[in-house]
């Protein structure tokens, strides 16, 4: 089995070189990683949750810092992190709830049972709580048998003793990393599902003779598009060509040759065409927390259309694209930009970049931002794996699949520095 560092490194250098094409693919591999950095990490027996938690986070790190771009990958990483969280507080509770039935069944047995004290909720809650900081769960769990087990009197009885609680550390080790392996595993089927189950909502949004408007290309929407033509929709679209990179045109292909019937118009004549339009449907890059959509450019000029025309503005993307920042936040890249050369041709304008204005600065400046950012308030619906739902509601779905404790992926510094 290849090393784990290795196996980083590996997949930093393709993040940073960008060779790794689409959220989905980006959110997939991500999962994967972090999957065999989880199997292959050694636990202690005290603070086993928060052994995986800081190895997961130092691994994220470098994912994050080598494509900040894609949000994608910092999704996944906090994912992982609440995954850990919730199958620790489930076996935390499951293990204390075992304690309170053993307990009770002590209670028939024995005569002066009424003193012992009994686990209330408050005290599971107490325990979930500090599992993830000292004292540990076996700490907590080692101590709390001085009220509740039975005593002992043979050293033989002791020894037995010992070597029940080593046997049953070793399997709540083993425990821990199985169930969150398996939710893992589970979120890497999501992701690659993900297509298919939006596309299963395709004929609920999709009317019969309707007109629908997108703009460059999104896989998620072709399939989406697709799926409503195999129940046997008919409908049209116009795709606007997506400039400077012209992805709609690739799109238009794809649409056509499924046998949808398809119209390409400029970017420029999106407002000229939105009045013959039912239905906007376009793909997202990342949706942030505030219900806002950060998306291929141009979308925002035709969102703006959209609600100048009262034509509904519906957004397609997987829950991996569902991204617990806002906007504002530091750690959030809202853009980046894409290379001149995709606008202008410098041998047809190398004349140009030799006059400087007495600076010795150039007097022509050439920007290719790759990315818009959409407000929640133009958005009129969201299709996710998970169903339709309202910009407002967004913030609900993502207290779902995160924490609050793993919003920003920094691991706490070493003793002294």
């Amino acid at each position: 089995m290849p090393d784990v560092q290795s196996l980083v490194n590996d997949f930093v250098n393709k993040l940073k070189k960008r060779k790794i094409e689409g959220s989905q693919a980006t959110a997939r591999q991500t999962a994967e990683l972090l999957r065999s950095v989880i199997s292959q990490q050694r636990i202690p027996y005290t603070n086993q949750a928060g052994a995986l938690i800081d190895a997961v986070k130092a691994v994220g790190e470098q994912l994050i810092a080598a494509n900040p771009v894609e949000l994608a990958v910092g999704n996944i990483v906090r994912r992982v992190l609440h995954i850990i969280r919730e199958e620790d507080l489930s076996l935390t509770t499951a293990a204390i709830g075992g304690m309170n039935i053993s307990a009770a069944s002590d209670d028939d047995e024995n005569d002066d049972a009424d003193d012992r004290p009994a686990l209330s909720a408050a005290a599971v809650a107490a325990a979930a709580r500090s599992t993830l900081r000292p004292p540990s769960l076996q700490t907590l769990l080692e101590d709390v048998p001085d009220a509740t087990a039975v005593h002992h009197t043979s050293s033989s009885g002791a020894d037995s003793e010992g070597k029940s609680k080593s046997a049953d550390k070793s399997s709540r080790s083993r425990k821990l990393k199985h169930d969150v392996i398996e939710a893992v595993n589970e979120l890497i089927q999501d992701i690659a599902t993900c297509h298919e189950q939006i596309a299963e909502q395709a004929v609920e949004h999709i009317h019969q003779n309707e007109v629908i408007l997108t703009l460059g290309r999104s896989r998620t929407v072709m399939e989406f598009l697709c799926a409503a033509k195999e129940k046997k929709r008919s409908f049209r679209v116009f795709v606007a060509e997506g400039a400077p990179r012209y992805q709609g045109h690739v799109l238009a292909k794809e649409l056509v040759a499924r046998g949808l019937q398809t119209t390409v118009i400029t970017d420029s004549a999106v407002f000229a065409m939105i009045s013959r339009v039912n239905m906007v449907i376009v793909g997202a890059h990342a949706i942030m927390a505030n219900g806002g959509v950060i998306a291929p450019v141009g979308l925002n000029m035709v969102a703006l259309a959209a609600q100048r025309h009262a034509v509904p503005f519906v957004v397609v993307a997987g829950s991996h694209k569902l991204c617990p920042l806002y906007p504002h936040n530091p750690e959030v890249l809202l853009n980046e930009l894409k290379s001149p050369s995709d606008l202008l041709d410098f041998g047809e304008f190398s004349d140009c970049m030799d006059f400087g204005s007495g600076n010795g600065e150039p007097l022509l400046h050439v920007v290719n931002p790759a990315f818009d950012y959409v407000p929640p308030k133009l958005v009129s619906l969201f299709i996710t794996d998970t169903g339709g739902h309202n910009p407002s509601y967004m913030y609900r779905l993502i207290a779902d699949y995160y924490s609050a404790d793993d919003l920003v992926i920094q691991r706490k510094p070493a003793v002294g520095n």
